[in-house]
């Protein structure tokens, strides 16, 4: 493991949340992780899928953690830690999905993406969006050692370089080439609905693929 970070907190023990747990362990990161309730309710899950994580509180996960991913369902945004977080490298791996969340317009803009919604709420904490637009499955099953022919590549969004930066090392560390976009508004490229959404491709064909986006620059 390569980079600055030691510590990577995982808010959301769900399918996307257990397997970056699992990819982080791997890189050899120590990993903090939180469900919806008390720890004791993911324990059992946690020691099984991930042994090695350490299950908490969001809040906890927050404050321990160097870096945090937040892997929980959109609408829930506003249920996050917000105090805990202030000052804070959070990694939005998040997705709207109506079902789930309900209509929610602020979520829905074709101008805002909704990382810059979870940014505003989080005023306090540095938002990059990342792993969100290639599925859970894809990511367990197509991680590589840097160097290898057929790695896959994770887009990254965010608006401060240096963190960007650490994103970019924590998704090479994870398994993936980083391809990286200069500002969080450009994560409306990796929402749904987007080409983008779903790929599972490598650096080049993901280049190609943002730029064939009209908004892209």
């Amino acid at each position: 493991m390569s980079g600055s970070v030691h510590s990577i907190g995982i808010i959301g023990a769900g399918k996307v949340g257990i397997v970056l747990a699992q990819l982080a362990i791997k890189a050899g990161y120590t990993v903090y992780i939180a469900g919806s309730g008390s720890p004791e309710k993911i324990a059992l899950t946690v020691s099984v899928l991930v042994p090695g994580a350490v299950a908490l509180t969001a809040k906890e996960v927050a404050e321990k953690a160097e870096v945090i991913i937040v892997a929980i369902p959109l609408g829930k945004y506003q249920q996050l830690p917000k105090e805990a977080l202030a000052g804070k490298l959070v990694i939005d791996a998040m997705n709207y999905w109506w079902e789930v969340d309900g209509e929610r317009p602020e979520l829905t803009s074709n101008t805002v993406g909704s990382s810059e919604v979870v940014q505003q709420f989080l005023s306090n904490s540095r938002v990059v969006k990342a792993f969100s637009h290639i599925g859970y499955h894809d990511l367990y099953d197509e991680t590589r050692p840097e160097g290898a022919p057929d790695r896959k590549a994770v887009a990254i969004a965010g608006n401060d370089p240096v963190d960007v930066a650490t994103v970019a090392t924590i998704v090479n560390n994870l398994g993936f080439d980083p391809v990286t976009l200069n500002s969080l508004a450009k994560g409306i490229q990796l929402q749904p609905g987007s080409p983008v959404f779903g790929a599972h491709v490598d650096v080049k064909m993901l280049k190609e693929m943002l730029s064939s986006i009209p908004s892209a620059t």
